[in-house]
């Protein structure tokens, strides 16, 4: 069978699991909507959590940005994952034991103050819509390739997706769909693994793999060392990033993934703090499983991409990078005449590939070139985990599951972020502020057209994204770390922390971080370009400026809390008791 019949067979069947669990799982009041009725079992959260967390970024973008970056890839490993471990440990089982749904709603009671939980359920709705965007965008590449549909047709398919199993479930439907996407991610992103490290190193184990040796008996990261030296590239293995950089960018979205609301909701599902830190537990055991076999992922495919395709006559191509140029993920311009494709360091285009329908002398793609640059090939990065099973010539039900287990990860992920965006304005806003005295039922309506009206607003940052998905991911983190990581914290460990220190910081943090985004990373579209890199303020990259956003929240946090009143007695004495792990009681949302 063809990949595309494999893949309409395999995302149907997927997608039919999906719905049925979402109808299975109808939620009937707003504590099913929230938390799943605060009754999901350890095992079934940490597989939920992980795929919450593990999204399109993480199945799609990590292992792409690795094999492009090499060692200052590795940036993304640390820090996504060493926030996991601060999450489960420092945060999670407090938050879980002071007993609310959401994050505004922690920083609204916490530091008493309705100013506060309106400052948090904004910056819950900027957070949590910059990194939606990296999610639709994901599924509509996707959708794009496997199904030969447009990238935007595949970003409104998409969206429908979640709207069902998202508007029919909330978090009970979600929980139980995310388990079942937990599984189809997982094994498809393994099952090519296992394929390439045996294809490529003779050892079925991806992790030993990459450190395996070749045919020629040199070892692997030796020969992609070698194929990027000779192309003009760094040694794979070696950094560009200063200490700085790296530093900041591991910390930045450590503290940042410390801060995501949509990751935090999920220890309000189960039904004691002591199943929160167990399911935190597993989730970190299943998070492994991928995190450890993305770089070598990125070793196989990248070695696999170089040797395909650099110096290679346009008739002696693979289909899979026709298949590919057709979706406008990859490129080749001819610049120098001879009918090669000529991989080496350098910028293959001028802005993103413009294509016509004309085609060159070879049948190349015609594309804006970049005529001082020698590179006459363009990469989105986003596609090397989707296209590296058929790059390594794979069967072809293997390339259609990555295909399935890429809408998981992407959709399972967004479902999360939506519910975030939903219940910050159904509960926090709604519920807290404006009409505190509407019915359960209405509550539970309102979070449903929230997330109708979210997810337009997702779908319409998928198909106007503003970079590629791992990108636009880590400014995410960025945000998150500058805004409600101080906040949570010090509410946690520090009693003498007020409300004025709070929203102070809160906002200059995320204004700041904002600021910096804008300005380095995505410009004034019409009106200014993004200002290079010897700009960046202490050579930080704007992905790494969270760290230093996040510095000055704290900063301002405490000054403005000590030149202020003190909380009251009874909040000091709530910070108090949270951190005393016994006796906690169920979720609540009064």
């Amino acid at each position: 069978m063809s990949v595309q019949t494999w893949t309409w067979i395999l995302v149907g069947v997927t997608f039919a699991l999906y719905f049925g669990i979402a109808i299975w799982a109808r939620a009937g009041s707003t504590k099913e909507f929230y938390v799943a009725g605060g009754g999901v079992s350890p095992l079934a959260n940490g597989m939920a959590t992980a795929a919450d967390w593990m999204s399109a970024a993480s199945f799609i973008s990590m292992a792409g940005l690795i094999s492009f970056m090499g060692y200052d890839g590795s940036v993304f490993l640390m820090g996504w994952t060493g926030g996991y471990v601060l999450l489960a440990l420092l945060l999670a089982p407090y938050l879980r034991k002071f007993g609310k749904f959401t994050v505004p709603d922690f920083i609204g009671d916490r530091y008493y103050s309705n100013t506060a939980r309106t400052v948090a359920v904004i910056c819950a709705l900027i957070v949590s819509f910059t990194y939606v965007a990296g999610q639709m965008r994901g599924v509509g590449i996707v959708f794009s390739q496997f199904l030969q549909v447009d990238i935007n047709v595949g970003v409104i398919i998409g969206m429908s997706v979640v709207l069902i199993f998202a508007f029919l479930g909330g978090m009970k439907g979600i929980t139980y769909t995310q388990v079942a996407q937990y599984c189809v991610l997982i094994f498809a992103f393994m099952v090519p693994a296992f394929f390439i490290s045996m294809q490529m190193t003779g050892n079925i184990i991806p992790q030993i793999g990459m450190g395996g040796e070749v045919e020629s008996g040199t070892f692997l990261l030796d020969k992609l060392d070698a194929l990027h030296t000779e192309l003009g590239f760094n040694e794979y293995t070696s950094g560009t990033k200063s200490t700085w950089d790296v530093f900041a960018i591991t910390l930045a979205l450590m503290v940042g993934t410390a801060g995501l609301p949509h990751v935090i909701v999920r220890f309000f599902t189960v039904p004691k703090v002591k199943d929160a830190r167990k399911s935190a537990g597993l989730a970190l055991l299943f998070i492994a499983i991928l995190y450890t076999t993305a770089p070598a992922i990125a070793v196989f495919s990248r070695t696999n991409l170089i040797e395909t395709v650099s110096n290679k006559e346009y008739e002696q191509i693979p289909e899979w990078f026709k298949n590919w140029e057709n979706t406008g993920l990859i490129a080749w311009s001819d610049k120098n005449g001879d009918g090669k494709i000529q991989y080496v360091a350098g910028d293959a285009l001028t802005g993103k590939p413009e294509y016509t329908e004309q085609r060159g002398t070879y049948g190349e793609r015609l594309v804006s070139n970049a005529t001082m640059q020698k590179n006459e090939l363009y990469v989105d990065r986003d596609i090397m985990v989707l296209a590296n099973p058929e790059i390594a010539n794979l069967p072809n039900w293997v390339i259609a599951l990555v295909a399935a287990g890429g809408l998981a990860a992407a959709l399972s992920t967004a479902a999360g972020l939506l519910l975030v965006i939903s219940t910050s304005i159904s509960h926090d806003l709604i519920k807290k502020q404006l009409k505190p005295d509407i019915s359960d039922k209405g509550e539970l309506l309102a979070a449903r057209i929230s997330i109708f009206v979210a997810i337009i607003i997702a779908g319409l940052f998928g198909i106007y994204p503003p970079g590629f998905v791992a990108a636009v991911v880590a400014l995410a983190f960025g945000l998150a770390a500058a805004s409600f990581f101080p906040a949570i914290i010090l509410g946690i460990f520090d009693k003498r922390m007020n409300k004025q220190g709070a929203v102070a910081g809160m906002i200059v943090g995320i204004v700041l971080m904002l600021f910096y985004m804008i300005r380095y990373k995505t410009g004034l579209i019409g009106v200014m370009e993004p200002l290079p890199k010897s700009e960046w303020w202490f050579g930080t990259s704007p992905e790494g400026f969270g760290t230093i956003a996040m510095t000055v929240n704290v900063v301002v946090s405490i000054v403005v809390s000590r030149l202020t009143a003190a909380p009251p007695k009874e909040v000091q004495e709530l910070v108090e008791n949270i951190r005393i792990p016994s006796g906690a009681g169920e979720a609540s949302s009064h």
